[in-house]
C-alpha cells in the first residue's frame, strides 16, 4: 500500500499528499474529542495580522532571526509526546483542496478507493476531514486516511482506501 495520495484532475497544481507527516502539523485536530466539541470559526486573516504583529514585536525587541526559528522552536512536554503516541488525529481537507487551486469550472471531488469512486459538491469535500492516525498508529490496512463527514456520522463505517484525489 502507498503512503502518498496523488491529488490530480481540474486544479492548477498536481499535489502528492503525505499523511505520515501531519502528525507535527500544528493543525492536526484530536478525533477523541473533535465531533463533540463546539466548534467557533475563525478568521484567518485576523490570525495572520495577529501573529505578523507578534513577529513584528519579537523582532523589535529581541533582533532578527535569521533564518526564522519560531515554526521549529516548538518544544514538546511530556504530555503531548504521550498524546501524539496514543491520540487519534485528523486533519481538514480544506487546505489541501485551496493548495490544489481547483479551476472554476470544477464541481466534485471524487475519491478514487479500492472500493470504487466516492464523489462530493465542492462545496461540502472542503469540510470532510482526513483521519491519518488511530492511537498513535498510522493507518496501514486501510488508508492511509479515513474521510470523515464533517458531523462524523461516518466514524465507525468512513471512506477507507483512498487510492486518489481527483478534481472534476
Amino acid at each position: 500500500m502507498e503512503f502518498i495520495i496523488p491529488f490530480k484532475g481540474e486544479v492548477k497544481f498536481k499535489l502528492i499528499l503525505d499523511p505520515t507527516v501531519w502528525i507535527f502539523d500544528d493543525r492536526k485536530l484530536n478525533l477523541e474529542t473533535y465531533f463533540q466539541e463546539e466548534r467557533i470559526e475563525k478568521d484567518e486573516l485576523e490570525d495572520y495580522k495577529r501573529g505578523m504583529g507578534e513577529h513584528w514585536s519579537r523582532e523589535i525587541m529581541e533582533g532578527s532571526t535569521v533564518p526564522p526559528t519560531l515554526n521549529s522552536e516548538k518544544t514538546y512536554k511530556n504530555k503531548e509526546k504521550k498524546e501524539m503516541l496514543t491520540g487519534t488525529f485528523g486533519i481538514l481537507f480544506k487546505p489541501f483542496l485551496l493548495n490544489a487551486e481547483p479551476y472554476e469550472h470544477a464541481k466534485r471531488v471524487v475519491f478514487e478507493t479500492l472500493h470504487g469512486d466516492f464523489d462530493f459538491p465542492i462545496e461540502h469535500a472542503e469540510q470532510l476531514v482526513f483521519k491519518f492516525s488511530d492511537h498513535g498508529k498510522p493507518l496501514k490496512e486501510d488508508g492511509p486516511v479515513h474521510v470523515l463527514l464533517p458531523d462524523g456520522s461516518n466514524q465507525e463505517n468512513p471512506i477507507t482506501d483512498i487510492q486518489a484525489i481527483r478534481v472534476e
